[in-house]
C-alpha cells in the first residue's frame, strides 16, 4: 500500500528502491530528471538496493521500472507555477489525483498512468516523491538552462534526504567521477 510521502521507517531487510530519472535529453531542461541521476551517480556511491535509472521517455516500459518497489523517488521536469529552476515536491496522490490529460507526445502514457497501473494490480511503490523542477526552457537542445543547472544540487539533497528518510545512507564518491551526461559528451568514446 503506498504512502503519500517518502518519509518513512526504515526498510527492513534489503532496499527495493528506485530513483528513476524521467525526460527527453534531446529537449533542453526536459532532460532534469536523467541529468540529477548522472549527478547523483558521480558523486556518490549507493548501498546495493538502490537503483539509479535513467529512464528518458518510457512510455508504457515505465511501469516496468517501478514494479513493486519499497520506494520510489522521481526527478522531472513538471509544469508547475514558479520560476525556471524551483523544485516542486509532490507526494503519489497528489500525482495520481490530477485529471488525465490527452496523450500528446511519444512518450505518453506518463508517470501518473503507471502509478494507476501499478496501484490497480497492488504493486504500487511503498512510498514515493516526485521531484520537480520547472523548466525554463524545453526545446531541440542537449544542454540544460542556467536556472536547472543551479537546481541540480538541491534536487540531490532533496533525493538524499529522502533515502536517509528510510536509513539508506549514500556515501560520497572520493574523488567524485566528472559530471558528464552521455547526451552531452562531444567525444563518441564510451
Amino acid at each position: 500500500m503506498h504512502q503519500g510521502a517518502v518519509t518513512g521507517p526504515a526498510v527492513q531487510g534489503p532496499p527495493n528502491i528506485a530513483v528513476v530519472g524521467l525526460g527527453n535529453v534531446l529537449m533542453g531542461d526536459d532532460a532534469f530528471g536523467p541529468y540529477v541521476v548522472a549527478a547523483l551517480e558521480a558523486h556518490h556511491v549507493f548501498p546495493e538496493g538502490v537503483d539509479l535509472i535513467d529512464a528518458g521517455t518510457p512510455g508504457h516500459e515505465l511501469s516496468a521500472y517501478l514494479d513493486g518497489r519499497d520506494a520510489l523517488i522521481v526527478i522531472d521536469a513538471v509544469q508547475a507555477d514558479g520560476p525556471p529552476g524551483s523544485l516542486r515536491l509532490f507526494t503519489f496522490d497528489e500525482v495520481c489525483d490530477r485529471p488525465p490529460s490527452l496523450a500528446l507526445s511519444p512518450h505518453e502514457p506518463g508517470l501518473r498512468e503507471a502509478l494507476q497501473k501499478l496501484a490497480f494490480s497492488g504493486r504500487a511503490p511503498g512510498h514515493f516523491l516526485l521531484v520537480g523542477a520547472v523548466p525554463a526552457q524545453v526545446e531541440l537542445c542537449t544542454r540544460l538552462s542556467e536556472p536547472l543547472l543551479q537546481a541540480v544540487p538541491a534536487a540531490e539533497s532533496v533525493v538524499l534526504g529522502a533515502l536517509a528518510g528510510f536509513g539508506i545512507v549514500a556515501g560520497e564518491k572520493v574523488p567524485p567521477s566528472p559530471l558528464a551526461p552521455w547526451w552531452e559528451r562531444t567525444d563518441p568514446s564510451p
